[in-house]
């Protein structure tokens, strides 16, 4: 049976695989910018990323070469930054001590930076043909659907049985292609809500399907409560109004390092916006402020919580700002704002502040 849902799915693969500019290419340094860059993150978000990466980076030499600002500007708007830091420093390491050559094996490859047993199996089936299977999302469900697998896949032994059934469908053929296939067949046809079974290649070897249990496959266990915290920004103008505003750079080991901001934090209970501005104002700066008005308010959604930020026009009203818990501060004009890496909510507070600016 395994042997006919490798032909079927590779027979299919051949015909209808994904038009995706890194698909058929052998070379691991493509092959591992696409597959950190689509963690996480839908295809059609990350073709545009990829080909300006290619473009700016377009092997591990450059990359390595590399500023940490421009490695940042040019992920900004992927997210999960640490994805990119570890690419990065993964660049540097591949240049530095293995003379630009990426390791052949999973276990070898799990030695980088922000290279899980996924990522390295990946890249080892595609790129040197090693018989690895690459469980991700998109192969899990599938895989799970086949074997009608009752148990949630955070289960050890749901994963143990899922690699086996996995492992005995790459004898004999190319690992790297019955990945992509499982990859693709996740993405095109086996969809988590609807599943598209009646053109599904390997419908009849299916047992969920045969169950009619599709739809309940996978077991996942029950989501968890994702807190949502609300946050004060301040978009600092000096006293003397020369249309220069204050960002800072967040600190190594926390949320973003590294990223420039509008300072700010979380609002405590008990506070409103005003107190909470002038105090983290004050923890952070050492210095206070005068509010004008509010710029807007951004909502965002991290791995773990949620945030509204409202962002507030203010002026600097007390001395000099200090960067008590920042790597650094900078006075900046709107049409420099560009060249200072941020996340997504600082992006766009920085577009609403320059707009409200030039009006």
């Amino acid at each position: 049976m395994k042997n006919g849902i490798t032909r079927a799915l590779l027979d299919w693969y051949g015909r209808s695989k994904r038009g995706m500019p890194w698909r058929g290419e052998k070379d691991p340094y493509v092959i591992w910018v696409s597959e950190i860059m689509l963690q996480q993150t839908r295809v059609d978000t990350v073709i545009p990323y990829y080909l300006r990466w290619i473009e700016e980076f377009p092997t591990v030499y450059a990359l390595a070469s590399a500023s940490e600002e421009g490695v940042l500007l040019l992920w900004e708007g992927l997210g999960y930054y640490a994805r990119v830091r570890n690419m990065h420093l993964t660049a540097k390491k591949i240049v530095q001590q293995l003379h630009g050559e990426f390791p052949r094996t999973p276990d070898e490859l799990q030695e980088l930076p922000g290279i899980g047993e996924y990522t390295a199996n990946a890249i080892a089936s595609i790129c040197f043909d090693f018989p690895a299977v690459a469980l991700d999302a998109n192969i899990k469900r599938v895989l799970a659907r086949l074997v009608d697998l009752d148990e949630p896949l955070a289960n050890k032994t749901a994963l143990n049985k899922l690699e086996q059934f996995a492992g005995n469908l790459i004898i004999d053929a190319n690992a790297g292609d019955v990945n992509q296939a499982l990859m693709d067949l996740g993405a095109m046809i086996c969809l988590p809500s609807e599943p598209i079974c009646s053109i599904c290649p390997v419908q009849n070897y299916c047992v969920a399907f045969n169950h009619h249990t599709q739809h309940e496959r996978p077991v996942l266990r029950p989501k968890k409560l994702i807190p949502e915290y609300q946050v004060v920004a301040a978009a600092i103008s000096t006293s003397t109004g020369n249309g220069m505003f204050l960002l800072a750079k967040r600190p190594n080991g926390g949320l973003l390092p590294g990223l420039w901001e509008f300072p700010g934090g979380k609002v405590e209970e008990g506070e409103n916006d005003l107190q909470a501005l002038q105090r983290e104002i004050m923890e952070e700066l050492d210095t206070h402020i005068s509010v004008d008005f509010m710029l807007g308010a951004y909502k965002h959604a991290y791995t773990h919580f949620k945030v509204v930020v409202r962002a507030y026009h203010c002026q600097l009203q007390g001395p000099p700002p200090k960067a008590l818990e920042a790597q650094e501060l900078a006075w900046v004009r709107c049409d420099e704002m560009n060249r200072f890496a941020m996340g997504k909510v600082d992006r766009l507070i920085s577009r609403d502040l320059c707009s409200s600016v030039s009006e």
